[in-house]
């Protein structure tokens, strides 16, 4: 039984990779019935798949036309598909928009690329720092050095796959409002630009300056950094407020009147270091002890390992353990309608019978499909 708010929404999803299962495994974690369309073959269904988990996966040949039908027909009672391939692909295999909302005029059609539909980019290969550095974003983090590629936090999940859950949402309320679904060209060049909107208010304002790690939020300033402790672990310091700030000096034990100068930029340099010397000090665990859940804007740096076992996480069941591996439970909450993992990572073709018998298929249909080589 599927749980969450989502419960009822129908979601087809090409199989693909980034942002496009990440998105589909956050309608599914909020209750969406999300059907995966892999290709035939062996693969995926490890535990560590983390992203695929709670979808059903029925795999199609989609050289063979009895596939293409199968995948129009559950569109036709889909409320929106998620699909990542370059632009024209989907029109090629004959599952384009213009041929699907002629079958579903409901249907939105979320489309996930990294430069978008159009433009002089949209044809080129690329990964999620490539698609950042056009924004300003990657420039603007790393050290003063050279920009530092922040994961693929910022262009394949923050500025794509967010950004097409809730395109592909704001899609489905208006196609129940007016009957008219639509097209969601979601570029993560675009959700970076977007993501990046208070640094550009910044910019204009006369607040940010181009050298990274000369701001308030890029490390340039001392009270908004990490530093490294005794043990060689680190901590992360933001006490940007003055009453934040004057705690920091307190807690450290800092009464140097130097310090006083705290939005002087001229001094962050100097300050910095003679910080991490009194950081430098103490242990991780020591500064935690001793700052730790108080109005400092303190918190220790975690690796992968330590952050399912600290007690904020634990107590708010922040990570879950699914088929012996740690994870991140599903978010955000709901106070009446929580969502929950619907189930582990699929193997390919794992629910051809059932999903497309939930989907309105009969034994027959399926039956001929299998026949014809379109189905595993």
């Amino acid at each position: 039984m599927r749980q969450g708010p989502l419960t009822g929404l129908k979601v087809v999803e090409f199989a693909g990779i980034g942002p496009g299962p990440f998105c589909g495994m956050l309608l599914s974690d909020l209750g969406a019935d999300v059907v995966r369309i892999d290709r035939k073959g062996q693969g995926r269904g490890a535990p560590s798949d983390i992203t695929s988990r709670g979808r059903r996966s029925v795999a199609l040949d989609l050289k063979k036309p009895e596939a293409v039908e199968t995948c129009l027909k559950l569109m036709e009672t889909a409320d929106a598909i998620i699909e990542g391939f370059r632009p024209g692909v989907m029109e090629r295999l004959g599952l384009g928009p213009d041929v699907v909302l002629k079958r579903n005029p409901k249907l939105v059609f979320g489309r996930m690329t990294g430069w978008g539909q159009t433009g002089p980019y949209a044809m080129a290969a690329g990964h999620d720092m490539n698609y950042i550095a056009i924004t300003g974003a990657l420039h603007a983090i790393g050290t003063e050095d050279k920009p530092v590629p922040p994961l693929n936090l910022v262009g394949d999940f923050g500025g794509g796959a967010l950004y097409l859950a809730f395109g592909l949402l704001a899609g489905v309320i208006q196609a129940r409002e007016t009957g008219k679904g639509q097209v969601i060209d979601c570029a993560m060049s675009d959700g970076a630009a977007s993501l990046m909107a208070m640094f550009y208010g910044f910019k204009a304002g006369g607040m940010w300056k181009e050298a990274r790690r000369s701001n308030m939020l890029d490390g340039g300033a001392h009270f908004y950094d990490t530093y490294q402790c005794s043990d060689g672990k680190w901590v992360s310091i933001g006490s940007i407020e003055p009453q934040f700030y004057a705690l920091l000096l307190e807690k450290t034990g800092i009464d140097d009147p130097e310090f006083q100068k705290q939005h002087d930029r001229s001094a962050w340099p100097g300050l910095r270091e003679k910080l991490a010397h009194v950081i430098a000090r103490k242990t991780r665990d020591e500064w935690t002890a001793i700052m730790g859940g108080t109005d400092v804007c303190f918190a220790p740096v975690l690796d992968l390992d330590e952050a399912p076992k600290h007690p904020h996480n634990l107590a708010r069941e922040t990570f879950v353990e699914l088929g012996g591996v740690v994870q991140p439970a599903p978010a955000p909450r709901f106070s009446v309608t929580p969502g929950k993992i619907q189930g582990p990572p699929p193997a390919i073709g794992a629910h051809d019978r059932e999903a497309l018998s939930d989907w309105g298929f009969s034994d027959g249909e399926i039956d001929a499909l299998k026949a014809a080589g379109a189905l595993a």
